[in-house]
């Protein structure tokens, strides 16, 4: 993926570790996530019904929806448990000193 495709969109001076901030990418709602000190990136709306993960909760590397408790991965986006059973898009992440970048998917092309 051409680094055109990575649009800044926090620092990382923004999100300290457990913690989750919601960006967004052309139409894409993103939740970025520090855990352990790794940045990750996932869709930000549950796959189950509309509701933003980054009003949810977030224990470790499981992010839950505010709207019926099912949870995710925050790495990998797989779902956790029910009502959950679609797993959600992992968008790429890169840092350049304090900045930090997001792409949509390898097979998602530019937002």
């Amino acid at each position: 993926m051409a680094d055109a495709d990575f649009i800044k969109v926090a620092q990382v001076s923004e999100l300290r570790t457990g913690e989750m901030m919601a960006v967004t990418i052309g139409d894409d709602q993103v939740l970025l996530t520090n855990i352990d000190g790794n940045l990750h990136a996932i869709d930000d709306v549950c796959s189950h019904a509309y509701a933003c993960l980054s009003d949810g909760d977030m224990d470790g590397e499981e992010v839950e929806c505010p709207l019926h408790g099912g949870s995710f991965n925050a790495i990998t986006g797989v779902p956790m448990n029910p009502p959950a059973e679609e797993p959600l898009r992992v968008f790429q992440v890169k840092i350049e000193g304090d900045d930090i970048f997001v792409a949509p998917p390898a097979d998602q092309g530019a937002a």
